[in-house]
Parts: structure tokens; sequence; C-alpha cells
């Protein structure tokens, strides 16, 4: 756990112990999912960290080992995790995703009537402009020439284009949801995002609101429970070694690791072995590659391009 990149957990100052207490109590039904989230959020202070704590520097004194189990170093030695616990909106995002998933499964119909009601409550209609003669979709908009508009398919020339209504476009829709009109993102939606969607996209967001209604309590159980449960591993130390400062900066920083057969030199994550550990061939090909980039990224940098 490199301190200049760990992920906080500042969410819940609770001790390990208290952690899994609460969790435990919220799993038998001990306790309720407000008075949980609660407890866990209680007294929560921006920029606090868990390796502050009283409970955190016991334990770390009982945990730590008198070398980097990575190089042998005994210089600044520190917790280094290898994984951290994941944020209770992510967990919710993905829990919504399966029960959303679930729901259209069982409610696929949808009342024509319920979703025009939706589509008016929550966007607005931009509409596409359409060709006067043929209704081929965006016509080519002229600045210096007359009339306005020409038509790429038909080449009619016009200055007023016709447009559907949102309604005709949610009929089309019901009869045909992968018709070549309905395609378009046209809907803006009405809240501070003003995010561009088609009537699919609608359908979807429509579904996800009504699967999250009808089961909201359960998922942020879930959700909650899968993120209390990364902190209360985060916290045991569980995925954890005893590493020194430079073997934990390369980790968490350079996503680097040491090279486990000469044990001297980092290399990235996802390669066995350092460049000098590879067979000749292949140090020699990676070292040209190697080169090939920075005299590429020299060129760039002189063009000005970089």
């Amino acid at each position: 756990m490199h301190q200049n990149s760990a992920v906080k957990i500042s969410k819940q100052m609770l001790t390990y112990n208290e952690l899994i207490e609460l969790r435990d109590k919220l799993v038998n039904g001990e306790i309720q999912l407000e008075f949980a989230k609660a407890q866990y959020w209680n007294d929560s202070k921006e920029g606090q960290r868990s390796w502050y704590t009283k409970d955190w520097k016991e334990r770390r004194s009982k945990f730590i080992k008198d070398k980097c189990e990575i190089c042998n170093s005994t210089e600044t030695l520190t917790i280094q995790h290898h994984s951290h616990p994941r944020k209770y909106s992510d967990y919710l995002r993905e829990i919504t995703r399966g029960y959303t998933k679930d729901y259209i499964d069982i409610n696929q119909e949808i009342s024509k009537s319920d979703f025009t009601d939706y589509v008016q409550k929550r966007y607005d209609y931009d509409p596409v402009p359409l060709c006067s003669n043929c209704n081929n979709k965006n016509p080519s908009v002229r600045v210096r020439k007359t009339p306005k508009y020409r038509c790429a398919d038909c080449k009619h020339e016009f200055d007023e284009a016709i447009f559907r209504s949102a309604n005709e476009l949610i009929s089309i829709f019901f009869e045909n949801e992968d018709a070549y009109e309905v395609q378009d993102k046209c809907f803006v939606s009405k809240d501070k995002w003003k995010n561009r969607n088609n009537l699919s996209n609608i359908r979807y967001w429509l579904q996800r609101e009504r699967a999250k209604n009808k089961d909201a309590e359960q998922i942020e159980k879930e959700a909650f429970l899968l993120h209390v449960n990364d902190c209360i591993k985060y916290l045991s130390f569980e995925d954890a070694i005893t590493a020194c400062r430079k073997c934990a900066y390369n980790f968490d920083i350079k996503k680097m690791e040491l090279c486990p057969q000469c044990k001297q030199h980092y290399k990235q994550l996802q390669y066995p072995t350092c460049i000098d550990c590879l067979p000749e061939e292949k140090r020699k090909a990676a070292l040209e590659s190697i080169q090939f980039g920075k005299e590429w990224h020299e060129m760039h940098k002189r063009l000005g391009i970089d």
C-alpha cells in the first residue's frame, strides 16, 4: 500500500472487528440497511485514512515482517495490498444492471401510453430533418446556395424540411423497434447531463427505473454488503504482503514488479521476466522495439505533433 496512491477507506472509521459485527448483524436481519449505512458512514471526514487509526496501527505491527517479501530489503517497510475495495456506487450500478436484466426477461411488455408519458416527461425532442420529396433523413444543408436543403438520395432541392413528431416515431418503434426511422438519438434528457438517446435506449432506462423501484432495498443491500466485504478484506491484510517503499511504489504507480528470475530489475506486470532475462533473440527484438518507439516519439516532438 503506497500512501500516494492508496484507496481511501475514509467512508468508514469503524475498527476491523466492528465492521465485521456490523456486516453480520445486517446479514442476520438484526439491524436494518439504513441503520447499517448510517453507522458505516457516520462522522465521515474527507481525507481520513484507515492507517491513521489506532486499530490499524496495532494490527499492522503484528502483521508486518522485518523485510520486504519481494526484494528482502529492510528499508522503509509498508503493507502492500494487491487489491483494493471497489466503490459502493460501482457495486450499485453493477447490481442494478443484473436486476434490470432479470426484470426485462420477465416483463418485456410496456404499454404504448406508459412509454409515451415517460418520454414526454423525461426528454426533449430534437427532430431529424427529412427530405420533403422522399423522406430521406438528414438532407445536406447549404450555407451559400439556395434552396437551403439538397437531398443526397433524390437530389431534390428545397427550403423547408419536414419532421416526424415524437408520437409518430413512438408508433413506428412499437411496430418495429429495429426500423430505420427510430435509430437516431434525437431525444435529449431533461436532466443536467443532456444525454442524447434513441427510443431503444429510453425503453431500457424505463425498465431500469422500474426494476430499481421494485427491488430498491435489496439492490442497495447487496451492493452495500459487497462493498463492506471488500473493506473487511482490505483491513484484514488478507491480500497483502510486506514491501519496501521502492517495490510498493513500482507496483502501485508504475504497475511493475521485481523480475522473478534476476531479482534485480523491475518488469511490467504482464511480462514473465525483465528484458535483460529474455533469451538473446527476444531481448534484442525488445530493445529494438523500445529504441524505435523513442525515435518515433522524438520525431513527433520535432514536428510539433507530440
